[in-house]
């Protein structure tokens, strides 16, 4: 279980990561990087910064490379922004759940969609086969439709 330092210090660490990431790191390689999270050991020692990138795999492999490349250099900006006697050693892992979350919202609306357009053809077959019955009944009159009017 974190504890609320913990929370705060890995809180902390994203956001110094993420505003280097944006602002300072000048590597070509580190483009459309999402900072998401970052978790930190209970000692203080380790952290992984999760994060995300637009793109395919090949993209995902050339940013890990540059943010490994910039490890130092981001850990000294967190160094300056935690101001406590050991820093962290910063782990980069990436993290897809936000690429799953948009595939299954893709399949659950594709799904959603089908549904409707196969409960949207079940009723107009219900429909159609009423007219049927209508059509059918045409040669035929309704003797009450037909009635003459009671003559006073």
């Amino acid at each position: 279980m974190s504890s609320h330092r913990n929370l705060r210090v890995a809180e902390a660490i994203r956001e110094a990561v993420a505003t280097s990431i944006l602002f300072e790191v000048h590597d070509p390689r580190v483009r459309g990087v999402t900072v998401l999270a970052a978790e930190v050991s209970p000692d203080l020692r380790n952290a992984k910064v999760f994060f995300t990138v637009t793109g395919d795999v090949r993209d995902e492999r050339r940013v890990m490379q540059g943010l490994q490349s910039a490890r130092g250099f981001l850990q000294g900006k967190v160094a300056a922004r935690l101001q406590t006697k050991v820093t962290p050693e910063l782990r980069f892992e990436i993290d897809n759940s936000a690429k799953r979350t948009s595939e299954l919202l893709k399949l659950i609306e594709t799904a959603v969609s089908t549904d409707s357009e196969v409960a949207a053809d079940e009723n107009d077959e219900e429909v159609d086969e009423g007219d049927d019955a209508d059509s059918a009944d045409e040669g035929q009159v309704d003797d009450d439709a037909v009635r003459e009017p009671e003559k006073p």
